[in-house]
């Protein structure tokens, strides 16, 4: 079962979906990514697309950060994200996007909203610089956010400019890729 392992709400468990369709972080690879953003995460506003279970999202929360969106496609996931914000009592601080990763990112970007944190954790079968790219010219990272990107250890995202490659780590199977807007003072 999936936890919370850090902050407020440390050890509570998150439900998951069933079978195959996801593969949601484990625990150990999401405890050294917020150890890795442990000064970006209090007062963040955060994006967490392809949610699954919304875990990274609802750990981010319970390490202090200010709000959350979450966006899914898929309809079962968005059931167990609504479960789990509602399990959490995060309602005030999350928000839901039932919806594809382009249509949540126009939604957002109509909205008005900027990001400091941006998960992605696509199948890992994806090319996930072409959302990042697309994260970028809407500009919904701020200019000192970071997009960490969930990927295979062999198949890590090629993210050109505006975007910027900072660190990549690997665990076991899982590659994890952090990336920064270029030609702006970074904030801590």
């Amino acid at each position: 079962m999936l936890r919370i392992t850090g902050g407020e709400m440390r050890s509570r468990k998150l439900k998951t979906l069933e079978g195959l369709d996801t593969r949601p972080t484990a625990d150990r690879v999401k405890e050294a990514v917020f150890s890795i953003l442990y000064d970006r995460v209090y007062g963040a506003r955060v994006l967490d697309l392809y949610a699954g279970s919304g875990a990274l999202a609802l750990e981010a929360l319970s390490r202090g950060a200010k709000t959350a969106a979450l966006a899914d496609a898929s309809p079962r996931a968005c059931q167990v994200i609504r479960e789990n914000i509602r399990a959490l009592a995060c309602e005030n601080r999350a928000v839901l996007l039932p919806m594809k990763d382009t249509a949540a990112l126009e939604t957002l970007h109509r909205q008005g909203e900027r990001f400091d944190l941006v998960f992605l954790d696509p199948p890992y079968r994806m090319d996930t610089a072409i959302i990042c790219g697309k994260i970028a010219e809407l500009g919904l990272i701020t200019p000192d956010g970071m997009i960490v990107v969930e990927h295979s250890r062999e198949t890590p995202p090629q993210v050109r400019p505006p975007l910027q490659l900072t660190d990549r780590r690997v665990y076991g199977i899982t590659g994890v890729s952090f990336y920064q807007p270029i030609g702006e003072e970074k904030g801590g």
